[in-house]
């Protein structure tokens, strides 16, 4: 249980150097989209490629090309995907979340907080993080598709056209 013999342990430092180096050079290659922030299929090929690194080191059942190849897979699905997101409106909207108007003219929508389910404290957490004191100077609060909130202050707002893809934004 504690440990098995020194060329197990050998076994995983020279595969996990490999490893890493190959998932490195593939992300690489694969193109910033890949380091961009997450949306839902991003997360899960993320948390994909880290189980695949985990069962490459730990699993002498898995040859590093099986492993390697793996890694391929992944990051091919994930730039195919990628592209078609950019080239099709309709698989876009099934892929990734759309924005999220919580907060606009310095009233917070409830029913729009319920719908993402997201409190009240977190949007006055993200309106304080915007350096705004009051909810009046805020224009809008908007959740990104990437989970984070944007605050924008009647300040900053000028024609509003950033908002003009959220839904319910009525300037």
């Amino acid at each position: 249980m504690w440990f098995d013999s020194w060329s197990d342990i050998g076994r995983v430092v020279l595969v996990g150097v490999a490893a890493y180096v190959a998932l490195v050079g593939l992300i690489r290659v694969s193109g910033k989209r890949a380091l961009a922030q997450m949306n839902a299929f991003d997360l899960v090929v993320t948390v994909a490629l880290g189980s695949t690194l985990a069962t490459i080191l730990l699993t002498s059942d898995v040859a590093f090309a099986e492993g390697v190849t793996a890694f391929v897979v992944l990051l091919v699905l994930q730039v195919i995907v990628a592209l078609a997101v950019r080239w099709s409106r309709r698989f876009r909207r099934t892929v990734t979340a759309r924005p999220a108007l919580l907060l606009q003219s310095g009233v917070i929508d409830d029913e729009e907080l319920r719908r993402n389910r997201v409190t009240r404290d977190d949007v006055l957490q993200a309106v304080r993080q915007g350096g705004q004191g009051d909810l009046t100077g805020v224009a809008a609060v908007v959740l990104e598709n990437d989970g984070t909130m944007s605050v924008i202050a009647q300040s900053d707002l000028g024609g509003g056209s950033a908002l003009a893809g959220v839904p319910g934004w009525d300037r």
